[in-house]
């Protein structure tokens, strides 16, 4: 009888929940893989064959950067327990009431950086401002690998704003300080437990701290290289599109992890997550093609546009899949399509848009469509699809005996959490004040920072971009590479013979690029 009451090894500790820990884990890894090699492959198959190999080394070398300054320093600005000013303190929120607005903002600004590679700091119980009333049900290093894919996904999106003539230097060195200053900065005051969190603002999955902000980013980074070379952006023709399916494809199915993580339990948020992710992108695919079909000046349905249409869908549901019910992902998919569509096809032809050569169009499929995402959580929500419900707990946290009418009602004790919008409840534009105030700050702060950064990468590496004559030839230039490459190339290189340059003929004079165009020359 002794024995039976004595310590013995265990597998895990009674905090874990296996069941929530393995879909953590799982959904990190679908939106890993959304990365690499779903962007990747996608971004490198829709632009000339020239530039395949620099979009591939950019887009893993910008996933590897982002890792190691995520465990070092940067997890804990967007997800730690304490905040550089105290206003979130081991993961509890101290400034509830009483606080100047100023005081509230900067106190509860950032986390404070450090690192998570201790064994304690790896397998203890995960902890964050961001989740002070359900308790974690997994270690720290899932957490960790859950928001890294996010942390590292956001800048390759906005690989589609520069490609084609940045500097890979210059890159390399953007995509770790822009992950350290803008994402870490916007990732906790939206989900980090910080000002715009205890403001009311939310954002389910990522439409204002990823989508709009590598968007916005973006754009603004493309303003100040400048554009391409003319020949480039005249004929900028995908070099395989059978293998851009594959890259969308996995980009689809891979936003089930993306949204249907972000509960942090695999719970019955979870799955109506994931359904409704499904629900908008279908909806935005079709309403692209649609439009294309009808009111383009081809008359056409194309594929890249469905694939437009597709991420119009799944960027405009990130910020409110588990609380927007079917019909309310559906009308999103709908709305911020067309939205975009219009964006894409008439705001393109003016100031600034017109001026700036974001080469994939990110501000419109990813900017656009995340800052309307947000703003129709503010009209759209449910506040009967709830995210947490109420339930009784035993001394490890793990819910027990719960009938499902207690989960969905509220009590004395407890209130479920979920969001109402204009057409439910109270009718009320309180929620839709909050998105406005949060879609305000990231623009805002992406932007500036965005613009400090590339200006000071420029006077360290003396110039962000690379000479024409490098870009006339793209990936032999830069990597010594080719995507396709032909016999001619394959032998001379082989043979030590003449270099890159010289087998492309380097020493046209390329056509001048277009007036008016801005950034830098």
């Amino acid at each position: 009888m002794h024995l039976l009451a004595a310590a013995v090894p265990v597998p895990y500790p009674s905090w874990l929940n296996t069941g929530d820990n393995t879909w953590q884990i799982a959904a990190g890894t679908f939106v890993g893989l959304q990365s690499l090699p779903g962007l990747a492959v996608l971004y490198a198959a829709v632009v000339p064959k020239k530039w395949a190999v620099n979009v591939l080394a950019m887009m893993f070398a910008g996933f590897s950067l982002v890792l190691l300054a995520w465990v070092l320093w940067s997890y804990k600005m967007g997800f730690g327990a304490t905040s550089i000013g105290g206003g979130v303190r081991n993961g509890i929120q101290t400034q509830l009431s009483g606080v100047g607005w100023v005081k509230h903002l900067f106190e509860n600004f950032v986390g404070k950086p450090g690192g998570v590679t201790s064994a304690f700091q790896e397998q203890g119980q995960a902890v964050s401002a961001a989740n002070t009333v359900i308790p974690f049900h997994f270690p720290t290093d899932s957490l960790v690998w859950f928001q890294f894919v996010f942390a590292a996904i956001t800048p390759l999106l906005f690989i589609g704003s520069v490609l084609g003539r940045i500097k890979f230097s210059a890159w390399c060195m953007l995509v770790t300080l822009w992950s350290t200053f803008v994402y870490g900065v916007d990732a906790f005051m939206l989900w980090g437990g910080g000002y715009l969190a205890q403001e009311g603002s939310l954002d389910f999955s990522g439409g204002f701290v990823i989508h709009m902000s590598a968007g916005v980013s973006g754009f603004v980074a493309a303003w100040v290289l400048g554009p391409r070379l003319q020949r480039d952006r005249q004929h900028f023709v995908p070099n395989n599109l059978l293998i851009a399916a594959v890259g969308a494809g996995i980009l689809w199915l891979g936003w089930n992890g993306f949204n249907g993580g972000d509960p942090y339990y695999a719970g019955a948020d979870m799955a109506a997550a994931v359904v409704n992710t499904n629900l908008a992108t279908a909806a935005g695919l079709v309403t692209w093609m649609g439009l294309d079909a009808w009111l383009s000046k081809a008359k056409k349905p194309t594929f890249l546009g469905g694939v437009n249409g597709m991420i119009c869908g799944l960027v405009g549901i990130t910020p409110c899949a588990g609380w927007v019910n079917g019909r309310g992902a559906i009308l999103v998919g709908l709305i911020d399509t067309i939205i975009v569509w219009v964006a894409w096809n008439y705001l393109s032809k003016v100031r600034p848009f017109s001026k700036v050569d974001d080469a994939l169009g990110v501000i419109y499929t990813h900017g656009i469509a995340g800052l309307f995402g947000g703003l129709l959580l503010g009209i759209l929500g449910d506040p009967n699809m709830v995210e947490y419900g109420c339930g009784h707990l035993n001394s490890a946290g793990q819910v027990v005996n719960t009938s499902a009418t207690q989960f969905l009602t509220s009590s004395k004790s407890c209130t479920p959490f979920s969001v109402s919008g204009v057409l439910y409840g109270s009718h009320s534009w309180h929620q839709e004040w909050c998105q406005l105030r949060a879609a305000v700050f990231v623009i805002f702060w992406s932007a500036v920072v965005t613009f400090l950064l590339m200006k000071l990468i420029g006077l360290v590496l003396g110039g962000l971009r690379y000479k024409d004559e490098v870009l006339e030839v793209g990936d032999v230039a830069i990597h010594d590479e080719e995507s396709y490459p032909d016999e001619r190339y394959a032998e001379r290189i082989s043979a030590g013979g003449p270099g890159a340059f010289e087998l492309a003929g380097i020493g046209r004079n390329p056509p001048p690029l277009a007036s008016g165009a801005g950034g830098e020359g």
